[in-house]
């Protein structure tokens, strides 16, 4: 059975950005955010993408004390959807999804697996395209890509 994918807000503005917001859709089919990170990414939603938020308002709530509202409401859907795998970038955010036992990728996760399956040809043009667009990636990370 194949994941349900949820995704934070930093991981659609950059892929939109560049032009490659439809990586999500080729890897994935579907995608389902939150109301908060819809709110924050700003932009009129794809049909492949849904909104559902998290009934559990007061784990919600607990996160909003470290957390920004899409993450801490990212967060806990994800805890409430069996079988789900959560698209976060910010570290802060990232421990947290691990704490509470949360399957996580990032965007260059993503990146990888959609140069894998053959969506995206040059994943160094790609890590370019991000960092020129303001994506934060370590020395150390951008060497490791250049081996795909």
């Amino acid at each position: 059975m194949n994941p349900i994918i949820i995704a934070d807000t930093s991981c659609l503005i950059i892929l939109t950005n560049i032009g490659r917001l439809k990586i999500l859709k080729h890897l994935f089919g579907r995608i389902i955010i939150t109301k908060e990170v819809a709110d924050e990414y700003g932009e009129a939603l794809p049909d492949w993408i849904s909104v559902k938020n998290p009934e559990n308002q007061a784990k919600v709530s607990e996160l909003i004390m470290r957390l920004d509202k899409g993450e801490a409401t990212s967060i806990t859907l994800a805890i409430e959807l069996q079988n789900s795998r959560l698209i976060i970038d910010e570290t802060k955010g990232r421990k947290v999804a691990k704490s509470e036992s949360i399957k996580i990728i990032g965007t260059i996760g993503v990146l990888i697996m959609a140069k894998k399956y053959g969506f995206v040809d040059d994943i160094n043009k790609v890590i370019q395209d991000l960092i020129a667009n303001g994506f934060r990636i370590s020395e150390s990370l951008i060497e490791e890509m250049k081996h795909y």
